[in-house]
């Protein structure tokens, strides 16, 4: 990690954290307030297979220590269609990477996990195409590193209890939290702050 940092403050260049994940029409558990011996209950209708897939990432300017940290992201909406894309491929990700450099504006170094479309051969010629880029990978098993894994939980927490019939409804809200935050860059430094990491170059 100090080595991904010294390359991303030496060359003026975003380190970039990058994660997946998914929301179905099951809401995440959450706690609310209630009257004493009258648990709420919320009841939804989670029959079908579809899902919300996200892929996002949080920069930072390791060689700017003031500069405020951004999160961009893309979401995929499956509705179990024949024939429909499950998640994110390759070209996905590149697409996500070819955003970011645009919204960020500069060179970008990439940490994110083993994830098989992550080190794959053709993902490994569409990084190769691109000379802004650089990419290594985090260790195993540890997405206590990742400040993007906290993006993920806030917007999870923020999703309990709510209610949403189709799994167009759900994706409207996951890109109208995820907007917010964008908004919100003392809470993004607050998730790079959690992963206890050193962000300023030695």
């Amino acid at each position: 990690m100090a080595r991904d940092k010294r390359v991303a403050a030496e060359r003026g260049a975003w380190l970039c954290f990058a994660d997946e994940a998914g929301q179905g029409l099951r809401p995440p558990k959450g706690r609310t307030w209630g009257r004493r011996g009258a648990t709420p209950v919320v009841r939804v209708g989670a029959a079908g297979s579809g899902r919300v897939s996200m892929a996002g990432l949080v920069a930072t300017r390791p060689d700017e220590p003031a500069c405020d940290p951004r999160l961009v992201y893309r979401i995929r909406t499956y509705h179990g269609r024949k024939g429909e894309a499950k998640g994110f491929a390759e070209a996905d990700y590149a697409a996500l990477l070819d955003s970011a450099h645009q919204h960020l504006g500069g060179p970008i170094v990439l940490l994110w996990d083993n994830l098989n479309a992550h080190v794959s051969a053709k993902m490994r010629r569409l990084v190769a195409g691109r000379p802004w880029l650089s990419v290594y990978q985090l260790p195993a098993y540890a997405p206590e590193l990742n400040p993007t894994e906290a993006v993920w939980s806030h917007l999870k927490t923020s999703l309990a209890n709510l209610t949403k019939r189709t799994i167009d409804q759900v994706a409207a809200l996951v890109k109208t939290r995820l907007k917010r935050m964008q908004y919100r860059p003392r809470l993004i430094t607050g998730f790079t702050a959690k992963t206890g990491l050193d962000f300023n170059p030695p």
